[in-house]
């Protein structure tokens, strides 16, 4: 759009506590396509990667398309900073004077007014703050909030666009030669640009938090997942609560699956915190042995997250998991609950529904897909002695924040079992991540769970499915067009879904019993909950008067 552009993506900073001149020589080489021609430097020596070195990575050559931002929509509610998976899209709010003096140092007259509009006076950050500051001149004044897309890091997935919604702030626009200068440019402009005031930051708002530069470089970006993936938002957001609790007093055990191999495709890792990769099956022991090291050593106070999927947590790494909740040690255990081993190509796990078709549980004409139920982790945790249990989805930010950060200051382990979408093993588009996610927990497939044992002596008192839709009934009413009222169930939900879409005719009804027993299944879980958290529902007495 512009002849001339006037600001550049700063260079990348790094520690001082490693060889920045190498580490560049190492990264430049790469981005460059030199990289096997490169001799390996002292740290993949010794299989270590520095950190935040992802933070180079340059994906702008992947997404044909970027998002573009429509600052008169927006309403500063922070959920496409919250869910993107690559930290590829941040928020800003600039006080309208600092803006305006860092604007003046913009030559081209054309490019400035451009910047300018990428700013909007939104009424969370600057209309409520005009208002109270009428009625008393002591208070600060409002603040531009502007949206700002990292080209670099895009991968075009569009996730930002669909949780966005309504408020149409962001929509997809094709990337060209002409306009990806123009992104970097303005993404260099927001870098020179000051942190956001802490006085606009709503402590009540947890999506805010991602607006503090200490959150945002938790975890840098440049990682190697799939686009749009369901699992890099959920650790985007963990990481920043953890910082926001404990400061960078952690680190991160991280169980082999996808999550270690795009945080660690060399020599790119995208996380600023310390962290190991274990086995597939003992990340739990190996988080133990580093708490009791830690807690010898006087850091009683430092956390530290068991990061893995399902696979690692729910099926071969069950016995190790059960063995850290026994013990009552102070580790936070992350499980990535996608229902399948995505790393290798979709094989099922106990995690998985019944009838989802995946490696090892085809679906064909003498065999419909996954038969055995799935197995329960929450319920698992629960039965151990004193440990703080959730089951969330990272797109219900109050209910996942809220979680997250009483599983930190809890003193004993805590499981927070969080309902990721895979897409490619899924058969989900890029985009659908935050929404598959959503219907997920209004379907009953993956029901919302607190479990807290030092909120009383009984069940009823420590269990919790607050955050889910129709607490009290079997399933979710909906109407249709023409007024009708129809159940959202684990029906509705599977259709969605290119895993289940065997099971399915051309006009969407089921076709097989194995997805009629799988919704079943649901719905038994379901009311299994609702009867430990003592929730009364007049669906299943009814059911129970009539037999």
């Amino acid at each position: 759009m512009m002849n001339s552009m006037h600001t550049t993506v700063p260079p990348q900073k790094f520690p001082d506590w490693y060889d920045g001149n190498r580490a560049m020589e190492v990264l430049d080489a790469y981005n460059t396509g030199s990289g096997t021609s490169q001799p390996a430097d002292k740290f993949v020596a010794q299989s270590v990667l520095p950190a935040s070195t992802g933070a180079s990575r340059d994906f702008s050559y992947i997404a044909p398309e970027l998002p573009q931002f429509n600052e008169s929509n927006c309403v500063g509610c922070m959920d496409c900073v919250t869910n993107c998976p690559d930290t590829a899209i941040l928020g800003k709010i600039v006080m309208p004077e600092t803006l305006e003096a860092e604007l003046a140092k913009v030559d081209n007259v054309e490019y400035r007014e451009h910047l300018r509009s990428q700013f909007s006076e939104t009424l969370k950050y600057y209309t409520s703050f005009e208002k109270k500051k009428a009625k008393d001149d002591s208070l600060v004044g409002g603040g531009k909030f502007g949206i700002f897309i990292d080209p670099t890091k895009c991968k075009g997935c569009g996730e930002c666009v669909a949780v966005c919604g309504d408020h149409d702030a962001l929509k997809m626009v094709k990337k060209t030669p002409e306009n990806l200068p123009e992104y970097l440019s303005d993404f260099g402009f927001y870098r020179t640009l000051p942190a956001s005031p802490i006085s606009h930051i709503n402590p009540k708002d947890k999506r805010d938090i991602m607006l503090k530069p200490s959150a945002i470089k938790q975890y840098a970006g440049g990682a190697g997942s799939c686009m749009g993936c369901g699992e890099a938002s959920v650790i985007r957001q963990v990481l920043a609560m953890t910082n926001e609790v404990v400061g960078d007093r952690y680190g991160i055990v991280a169980s082999t699956g996808c999550n270690t191999v795009y945080a660690s495709t060399y020599p790119y890792n995208p996380y600023s915190a310390p962290w190991t990769n274990s086995l597939f099956e003992n990340g739990p022991a190996d988080a133990m042995g580093i708490r009791s090291f830690w807690d010898q050593s006087g850091h009683e106070d430092w956390a530290i997250w068991n990061i893995g999927g399902d696979g690692a947590m729910m099926d071969i790494g069950f016995q190790s998991l059960s063995r850290l909740l026994a013990s009552g040690m102070n580790v936070k255990v992350l499980v990535l609950d996608t229902q399948v081993y995505s790393n290798t190509g979709g094989q099922q796990s106990t995690s998985s529904y019944m009838g989802q078709e995946s490696k090892m549980g085809a679906h064909g004409k003498s065999h419909a897909g996954k038969g055995e139920r799935r197995k329960e982790l929450a319920q698992l945790c629960i039965m151990h002695p004193h440990v703080f249990v959730a089951q969330t989805v990272g797109p219900m930010t109050n209910h996942f924040y809220k979680v997250v950060e009483r599983a930190l200051r809890f003193k004993g382990p805590a499981v927070i079992n969080v309902y990721t979408t895979c897409q490619p093993e899924h058969g989900v588009a890029d985009d659908m991540a935050a929404t598959q996610a959503k219907n997920a927990v209004k379907s009953r497939a993956f029901p919302l769970l607190i479990y807290d044992p030092e909120a009383g002596p009984t069940l009823k008192q420590r269990i919790s499915l607050e955050g889910n839709p129709s607490p009290t009934r079997d399933w979710v009413i909906e109407k249709t067009a023409d007024g009708a009222e129809v159940p959202y169930n684990f029906l509705s939900w599977a259709k969605t879904e290119g895993r289940f879409k065997k099971h399915f005719d051309d006009k969407g009804n089921p076709l097989s019993e194995s997805l009629l027993l799988a919704t079943k299944d649901r719905l038994d879980n379901w009311r299994l909950l609702q009867q430990l958290a003592g929730v009364e529902n007049p669906d299943f007495a009814a059911e129970l008067a009539l037999v």
